[in-house]
């Protein structure tokens, strides 16, 4: 039957539409008994009417296939299509986890926003999403008015396509400019500057991959819009022949980032297509640093990325300010009565504005840290570290709890006294518990210990065994920002465990303390304050 269907082209928009239906209903049906040849033809031939299928019939179909559709590759094609027709398949598809897991990759922010809205799927499947970033996070959506199913036919499309928004949203930009200024900061100074690397794009412009350069430098930024002012992008050029399809040849480039990475680069690229249906997929190319004749002459000197850092720093702070002040205004009730939904959802807001909030305080410390030589510290400036771990278990006992796990910090030596800021230290241990709780298995126990040993009384350590999930990633890969082990928890989804490290190593090092990578322990070591065996043997002595 499919066959016949192909075979005839349609006349007009009301065999286009038949054609759509038919084709859709058939593949639910029964796509996972057809031929890998038919298969492919029926979504090259949906992929070809698309175009031509209102809006409002693609939804229909969503909508009915979406009730008895088991067929991934349908589901995939129609995830991928305009949010109204991706919402009315995704609420309420119906497919196995090893379907959902292999579909994943292949679906756009909006999709798997959509998706991480849902309750009902596998935690395998919700633990994917979480581990794909900001983009899988769902703001509440309202009810879609369920309209009579239209006769028989669905949806159904093309091979899975890794197809992303057009624009990029607000929050993906804002995630990927701190990812880049955290990747800045921690980069080691010494590091030889890059001359080249390697990206892909995908058909949105956005780029996806690359290699030879930190992803946080590159990831995110779009080819196919011009950067105005300076700001990282491409320039006009690049975004016209991406317009056109065309080959792309010398195009100018600007990046941020550690100072190996940021400034102009040169880039050539060739736009891909999918050799089965030949869609268009996006571009794959090359940058250079320009040579010396191919820059203006007289062009400013980059601005200082510490202050990038802070003004960015400042342009967060304000907006969320004002959400967190609404939020309180509903869950207070300060103008009238809210309805105990609304105010759920605002109490939920003023707790994630909290965590964001936290996280900006801690980017502050990080560049203030780096930027400038830490200060020696006074009398006042000496913490006590088994009364800072006590107090971060006791606040991370609700998280413990609902994670399954267990925490054992045992104690060698003493007394634990630290030359660091008391409040820099419970941010760094609390940091570095939180993001290992984080990636821990449910039912493990978190093991470590804090040590003074009388031999390095110079240094206070508190080591902790790698969990399971880490236990064989290398320092390289834990200290990398975007860094995400699998199975790591939705509550580390703000920060990733790579970003955490980092953060916690900067805030360390402002101290004079660091964080090591060892084969089976993280240990942080803070400078201590301990009096030194060898002076109290003077004193004794001299008594």
């Amino acid at each position: 039957m499919i066959a016949t269907i192909l075979r005839q082209a349609p006349k007009d928009r009301r065999g286009t539409v038949a054609a759509w239906r038919q084709i859709s209903d058939i593949l639910a049906q029964r796509g996972n008994q057809l031929g890998d040849d038919d298969i492919r033809r029926s979504f090259h031939a949906l992929a070809v009417l698309r175009p031509e299928v209102p809006e409002k019939v693609r939804r229909e179909c969503a909508q009915a296939i979406a009730r008895h559709g088991r067929f991934a590759p349908l589901v995939a094609f129609y995830a991928n299509d305009v949010p109204a027709v991706s919402t009315a398949m995704l609420r309420r598809a119906r497919l196995s986890e090893v379907d959902w897991l292999a579909m994943l990759p292949a679906t756009a922010a909006t999709a798997r926003s959509i998706l991480a809205g849902r309750d009902d799927l596998p935690v395998s499947v919700r633990r994917a999403l979480a581990s794909l970033g900001a983009g899988s996070v769902a703001l509440p959506q309202p009810e879609i008015a369920v309209e009579e199913a239209p006769p028989p036919v669905e949806i159904v499309v093309e091979q899975p396509a890794a197809v992303a928004d057009a624009i990029p949203s607000q929050i993906s930009e804002l995630v990927r400019r701190i990812d880049k200024y955290q990747s800045a900061r921690a980069q080691p100074a010494a590091r030889a500057p890059r001359t080249d690397f390697l990206f892909e794009t995908g058909a949105d412009g956005l780029i996806c991959w690359v290699d030879g350069i930190t992803r946080g430098a590159a990831i995110g930024l779009s080819i196919a819009e011009s950067a105005l002012g300076g700001e990282p992008g491409a320039d006009g050029a690049a975004a016209g022949a991406f317009r056109q399809r065309a080959e792309i040849i010398n195009a100018r480039m600007i990046l941020e980032g550690a100072a190996s990475e940021s400034g102009e680069w040169r880039f050539s690229a060739l736009p891909w297509f999918d050799p089965a249906t030949g869609q268009f997929r996006g571009y794959r190319g090359s940058a250079r640093r320009p040579q010396q004749s191919e820059i203006p002459y007289g062009r400013p000197a980059a601005v200082e990325s510490g202050d990038s850092i802070r003004q960015l720093i400042h342009e967060l702070r304000s907006p969320l300010n004002a959400i967190s002040g609404f939020s309180q205004i509903i869950s207070g009730q300060m103008f009238g009565p809210v309805s105990a939904t609304y105010r759920a959802m605002a109490e939920t807001i003023v707790a994630d504005a909290a965590a964001v909030q936290a996280i900006i305080d801690d980017l502050e410390t990080a560049a203030r840290a780096v930027s400038a030589p830490p200060p020696e510290p006074g009398p006042s400036e000496i913490a006590d570290i088994d009364a800072v771990m006590a107090q971060v278990q006791g606040d991370l006992s609700s998280l413990l709890a609902e994670q399954h796990v267990d925490m054992s910090i045992s104690r060698v030596g003493g007394p634990f006294l630290a030359r660091a800021n008391d409040a820099n230290s419970r941010r760094m241990i609390g940091r570095l518990l939180t993001a290992l709780v984080d990636i821990s298995e449910p039912g493990a126990t978190l093991v470590g210990q804090l040590v003074t040993e009388p031999g390095h009384d110079d240094m206070l350590q508190l080591r902790v065994v790698r969990p399971l999930a880490i236990r064989f990633a290398t320092a390289a890969d834990l200290l990398d920002p975007g860094y995400s082990p699998e199975g790591e928890a939705p509550g580390a989804a703000i920060l990733s465990l790579g970003f955490s490290l980092r953060l916690v190593d900067s805030l360390a090092r402002g101290a004079g303390g660091r964080l090591d990578i060892g084969h089976n322990a993280l240990t942080l070591h803070l400078p201590s304050a301990n009096p030194r065996a060898d002076t109290e043997l003077g004193i004794q002595q001299s008594e």
